[in-house]
């Protein structure tokens, strides 16, 4: 089974994707959580990336697409996936295609998250995000805030605001960008019969947990 992901950042792809991943035992591959790591490592990928990531712009897929080739073929894997953050435009769709087809599988269920631009600038400059590259735990410094300030209920290491959270600017430019290049995505899935649209607002009050408890509802019958 794989599953993607899309949707605008700040919409709560990585929160929902997490609840399914915990629920269902498939890894949750995150192309961000990958090169923020390689970031903060100073690694060769991570300095390349962030030339990119750092403006704004999206990584390129030279970078990319090797990556989650090699991701998608790890043991932990074979049963099952969730892509967070992959693909973001046709051609990288049509590559994951390609990817998938050579071991005889295929992208089955396409989970689309729908948010107000407004309502994701405000959620994404209040994020936080548990240091623990092992709990990586979201907050929200209105919505869902830590017990003690500044460190996770999970596991105790601090939690802070993502470099590329702080501008309200860059925020609309990645907004306009994935706007560009990855909401043609939707009808790209959408044709292939595999779209699940999910509208998530505090205007409706619905938020990532419910979408993520309805589609693993749906997955275990």
């Amino acid at each position: 089974m794989i599953i993607i992901m899309l949707g605008a950042q700040g919409t709560g792809k990585g929160t929902v994707a997490g609840l399914i991943s915990k629920e269902m035992n498939w890894p949750q591959i995150s192309t961000g959580d990958i090169f923020r790591k390689n970031i903060s490592e100073k690694t060769e990928l991570g300095i390349e990336a962030n030339k990119y990531i750092s403006k704004g712009n999206l990584v390129p897929d030279e970078i990319t697409v090797p990556m989650v080739k090699n991701r998608l073929e790890q043991e932990d894997a074979k049963d099952g996936a969730i892509l967070d953050g992959f693909p973001r435009t046709i051609e990288q769709a049509e590559k994951l295609d390609e990817i998938l087809a050579e071991n005889g599988r295929k992208v089955n269920l396409v989970i689309n998250l729908i948010t107000p631009h407004e309502e994701i600038i405000e959620r994404m400059i209040t994020r936080r995000v548990c240091t623990n590259p092992d709990c990586k735990t979201i907050y929200n410094t209105k919505l869902n805030p830590t017990k003690v300030e500044g460190i996770c209920d999970k596991c105790g290491f601090p939690v802070k605001q993502r470099e590329d959270d702080s501008d309200p600017e860059a925020i609309r430019k990645r907004l306009d960008i994935y706007e560009e290049k990855t909401s043609p995505l939707v009808e790209y899935y959408k044709n292939k019969g595999v779209l699940r649209p999910e509208e998530i607002s505090l205007s409706i009050n619905r938020m990532g947990k419910e979408v993520a408890i309805d589609v693993i509802k749906d997955l275990k019958k």
